[in-house]
């Protein structure tokens, strides 16, 4: 006999389901898997499907999951630079800059002035 209560874990393990089949085939279907792992992989990459860009959701920034990163402001200073190590040619200096920016606009990044904290 079936009460209510099973009914509708019925009803959700089958959306959970349908919803699985659904990443598999719009997000993995030009994934290849060895064989052995197929099923593990695919249930690890969908259990963490947030965590990857897909067609309809670009990356960007996860709250919580900040990451600080210290400088050494305590003496000694490092000597100072006077020339880059290896100049950057202009075109891919440029690249960078525009990756850069990008990340910028997505909130992975962002810049800080000197007195700020984080």
């Amino acid at each position: 006999m079936l009460n209510n209560k099973n009914q509708i874990n019925v009803i959700k393990n089958e959306d959970k389901s349908t919803e699985k089949d659904l990443f598999i085939s719009e997000q993995l279907k030009e994934a290849s898997f060895n064989e052995e792992l197929t099923e593990k992989m695919i249930y690890i990459l969908y259990k963490y499907k947030s965590a990857f860009e897909t067609d309809k959701k670009t990356l960007h920034a996860i709250i919580g999951h900040e990451v600080d990163i210290i400088l050494n402001v305590e003496r000694p200073y490092p000597p100072p630079l006077r020339r880059p190590a290896y100049p950057a040619i202009p075109r891919g200096k440029q690249a960078l800059e525009v990756h850069i920016k990008e990340l910028m606009d997505l909130r992975v990044l962002r810049k800080l002035q000197h007195n700020q904290q984080v």
